[in-house]
């Protein structure tokens, strides 16, 4: 699985070279049939990542150089990739939807040298850059405009050393007690990962050549941007990448773009299953989704209605390759999401790193087989060795997820650890949120929990102490969540608002959330909903339905 063969490819782009010189002529990237239908064989996506990858090299960029793409869901942000891999720099996916003091965060920790932003995010990066004097000196270049606005390294590039253990990404993850951690990625971890999904066979097998894969997540995760484009490279298959997932357009885009397999978030097995049955549904040529948290209430149900398996996998951005329940008899009916597979070992423990028997819920960890146990997994968190030191502590990757195994060695996943809150599939540092409102001058002290939410899982809860003369009303609540639209991403911002006249502490001083709310109780009841306000701002769609560089109609 590691690749690490002397003929096997040790970057990215060389696995893509390979498979433009043995399959020239077929589909590498599409846009999805709703979102314009443009395709890319991969001799064309080659023509468009060579003559991107000389425009960077005239103009001095390469390996030692970090380059934040701000492209979003397009097959453009691969080209951008494949060339910067080529050349042993690095990429820092940006999530479109961050805003200010995300976008600072994200450019400080990685140190990035330049950013490349589709139209639409031109604003929203130059503003965030303006804002902070230390960024002020990052250039940026529009990514449909890059000849004439791609600016000239302001520094040499350096040896870019072993080309397998070469830093490829920097994706951001939610931190438990602060803001996201940067985690470096090899091409190692890349093609690793990629190569996983190649073989793990059973109802997940990619037959060479024949999948198109789509794949609605969006490309700074690691799910899309990471495992799913090198599994393509390895298999000469095809990566269909809609601009995000919507439900009542859903079948239709599977069956126009031809999907052999999608990929999915627990939102969507829900909001696919409430609508009313259509004829695009069972038009499709799906042979299984791939993904994680279907409600096992829901699972059996909808895998017979729509007739392919939903098969559920466990993974992190940390570990890369990913555990999955891909072999029949599966327990469709619990949260069984695999056992453990050679080199990948598990262990479950209690919170003194010592092993419990089966059927007893404990903190789950991983490690690679062998004298290195890291092998494939994330290069650690970018300029952070004790948050690194600490998740390996034992040599064991600490997950911070808590799971049961049964007697057969299959695992099932009970609830997280972390202090986060996962709403439709993103995970939200609860500290992150807390930072931006404990900024705002209205609030004397925050507490940020998760709730229950029927359609996202989890929503966001704020509960505020006011600064002395402010009125605890709606008005105060919107505000609030007013401002952190203008910090946060949209779906990070509270959905309920309570205000409590003071929070409990522990006898340090620390605060205690588990008293805030009686147990049992259900902390909505006695909130202010502000749901309706987070709202994503509306995309203009800056691609179009225009084919790119030398792409051609679907």
């Amino acid at each position: 699985m590691a690749m690490d063969s002397a003929a096997a490819p040790q970057t990215l782009h060389g696995a893509f070279a390979k498979a433009r010189s043995r399959a020239p002529s077929l589909p590498f990237l599409a846009q999805s049939a709703l979102t314009g239908g443009a395709e890319w064989t991969f001799a064309q996506a080659g023509e468009a990542v060579d003559r991107l990858a000389g425009q960077y090299r005239s103009r001095g960029w390469g390996a030692g150089h970090r380059v934040a793409l701000a492209v979003g869901n397009h097959p453009r942000h691969f080209f951008h990739f494949l060339a910067l891999n080529r050349l042993g720099a690095s990429i820092v996916p940006l999530n479109p939807d961050h805003r200010g003091s995300e976008i600072r965060h994200a450019l400080r920790l990685a140190g990035v040298d330049m950013v490349v932003a589709q139209p639409d995010r031109l604003a929203a990066v130059t503003q965030a850059i303006a804002a902070d004097e230390l960024l002020r000196s990052i250039p940026v270049g529009a990514v449909d405009a890059l000849d004439s606005t791609l600016p000239a390294a302001t520094r040499p590039t350096v040896d870019g050393g072993d080309a397998w253990t070469r830093e490829a990404a920097i994706l951001f993850t939610s931190g438990t007690s602060g803001a996201p951690k940067g985690c470096v990625l090899t091409n190692e971890y890349v093609l690793t990962a990629g190569a996983w999904y190649r073989d793990l066979g059973g109802l997940l097998t990619l037959r060479p050549a024949q999948e198109r894969v789509l794949n609605p997540l969006p490309v700074f995760h690691m799910n899309c941007g990471m495992t799913t484009i090198a599994a393509m490279c390895l298999t000469d298959n095809c990566l269909v990448i809609p601009d995000r997932f919507h439900a009542s357009t859903w079948w239709e885009d599977c069956v126009r773009s031809a999907a052999t397999a999608v990929h999915f978030l627990g939102i969507m097995p829900p909001a696919l299953y409430k609508q009313t049955a259509g004829a695009w549904e069972s038009r499709h040529q799906i042979r299984f989704g791939l993904g994680a948290g279907c409600d096992p209430s829901l699972h059996p149900g909808f895998e017979q209605r729509f007739g392919f398996p939903l098969v559920e996998v466990w993974g992190m951005t940390e570990t890369g390759r990913f555990l999955s329940n891909q072999h029949e008899p599966r327990r469709t009916d619990t949260r069984a999401f695999g056992r453990a597979s050679d080199p990948l070992q598990v262990r479950v423990v209690d919170d003194g790193d010592r092993d419990l028997p089966d059927a007893t819920p404990g903190q789950m960890l991983v490690r690679a087989d062998g004298a290195d146990p890291r092998r494939g997994f994330f290069g650690g968190y970018l300029d952070d060795p004790d948050a690194t030191a600490t998740a390996w502590r034992g040599g064991w990757f600490h997950t911070g997820d808590v799971v049961t195994r049964d007697s057969t060695g299959m695992l099932y996943f009970v609830d997280r650890r972390k202090d986060m809150i996962r709403r439709s599939g993103e995970n939200i540092s609860a500290s992150e949120v807390e930072a931006a409102l404990a900024a705002h001058a209205a609030v004397a002290r925050i507490a940020v929990l998760a709730v229950a939410d029927e359609m996202r899982d989890e929503e966001v809860l704020a509960v505020v102490v006011l600064s002395t003369g402010i009125a605890a009303d709606a008005a105060t609540a919107q505000q609030l969540v007013a401002h952190c639209l203008g910090e946060l991403a949209y779906y990070k911002a509270p959905g309920w608002v309570v205000f409590r006249d003071s929070l409990p502490v522990t006898g340090t001083n620390k605060l205690q959330k588990s008293g805030i709310f009686a147990p049992g109780t259900d902390p909505r009841a006695e909130a202010i909903d502000c749901r309706a306000l987070k709202k994503r701002i509306p995309s203009i769609n800056p691609h179009g339905a225009a084919p790119g560089p030398t792409g051609v109609r679907a």
